[in-house]
């Protein structure tokens, strides 16, 4: 048994230190990149951990939400960190590195999923290291991804959703990570944090524009993605969240596992996490949903969406499941509100 860290704890990782600006021009015009041609931008506010030891499957798997030890080699899944009350303490990717699993995070997240890791840790062969100084990521967004990739010189094989190709490009080893979505293509790369700009000036020529984090989060809203912290919190259960894709049923046993089983066989729970379209200027986070002058709901994120045809306000949240079909008149600051299925497709058109 062991746990260590390659940071230290005083001061925050180069990750933390470092801020992607807001723009680099006008939001929508970022934003119209990332819907209609390709984005690229830096992700340093993602972190890393490499688990090593014998044991390492095997705990993982007893960790989290999804199934970790039937994991092909460079494939990953998403998953929810649970506390014994099945409330969620966070969520990750973990990814099969052969000899080593790579568990990828937001910073906001590290010290909480350290933390966990090494109150589980018992008598088990496992070495935890934050490894996220030493791998820097850029990302890149939209229908035309894989072919600027292969501008750029980054010569791709097809790969699945969440799996992982280790190249080198230019003499230098980069690993290409795919993003969820089929219908909105995206990928990571992971490379030394030195050669960094090298890699986003070759992106760049290849016929890239430069997004800024205004523009993302427009994109992460039009995508549906909930944000930990933001959308998701510790007092959430997982099928609150309707991210089915983060749980497995035949995993065997995980922390906080029997509250979510018990979820599962008796029923369904009395709210779910949605999209909604407002007929009116966006709603600010927190604010209450209202149906028949009843509290329903809660707005966790908004937006004004710029779609092809015009501005829509939009937010995420939850809503009472009995009320998160069509034709149901809710409100939300006196504007009226529309249960709307994620993504919202039609503003994410080109």
């Amino acid at each position: 048994m062991s746990l260590t860290t390659s940071h230290n704890d005083a001061a925050p990782s180069a990750s933390a230190e470092k801020q992607w600006p807001a723009r680099f021009g006008k939001v929508t015009d970022e934003f119209a990149a990332l819907r209609s041609t390709c984005g690229v931008y830096e992700l340093p506010q993602r972190v890393k951990i490499r688990l090593t030891g014998n044991d390492r499957v095997r705990w993982l798997n007893g960790m989290v939400t999804n199934n970790i030890k039937d994991l092909p080699q460079n494939h990953g899944v998403y998953a929810f960190l649970l506390n014994p009350q099945g409330h969620i303490l966070g969520d990750l990717i973990a990814i099969h590195r052969g000899k080593s699993l790579l568990v990828e995070s937001d910073q906001a997240q590290l010290a909480k999923i350290l933390a966990t890791f090494d109150h589980y840790i018992i008598m088990d062969d496992v070495e935890v290291a934050d490894v996220s100084d030493t791998l820097a990521t850029i990302g890149v967004a939209g229908p035309h991804s894989a072919a600027v990739l292969g501008a750029a010189g980054i010569q791709l094989s097809p790969i699945k959703p969440l799996a992982v190709a280790d190249l080198t490009w230019h003499d230098v080893p980069i690993s290409v990570v795919r993003g969820e979505f089929d219908d909105f293509p995206s990928f990571e790369m992971w490379v030394a944090p030195e050669q960094v700009a090298k890699l986003r000036e070759a992106l760049n020529n290849a016929g890239t524009t430069l997004v800024g984090q205004d523009a993302l989060e427009l994109y992460r809203v039009a995508l549906g993605i909930p944000l930990y912290g933001k959308d998701i919190r510790e007092r959430d259960l997982p099928q609150e969240t309707e991210q089915q894709h983060a749980l497995n049923f035949s995993k065997g046993c995980y922390v906080g596992q029997e509250i979510v089983e018990r979820i599962r066989s008796r029923g369904n729970v009395h709210r779910k996490f949605t999209g909604f379209k407002i007929d009116g200027p966006p709603a600010a986070v927190g604010t209450k949903i209202q149906w028949q002058g009843k509290e329903v709901g809660e707005i966790t994120s908004s937006a004004v969406i710029p779609g092809p045809t015009g501005e829509q306000s939009v937010a995420l949240g939850y809503v009472r499941r009995e009320l998160a079909g069509p034709n149901k008149d809710l409100d939300v600051a006196g504007s009226r509100v529309t249960v709307s299925e994620l993504p919202f497709r039609e503003l994410l058109r080109n």
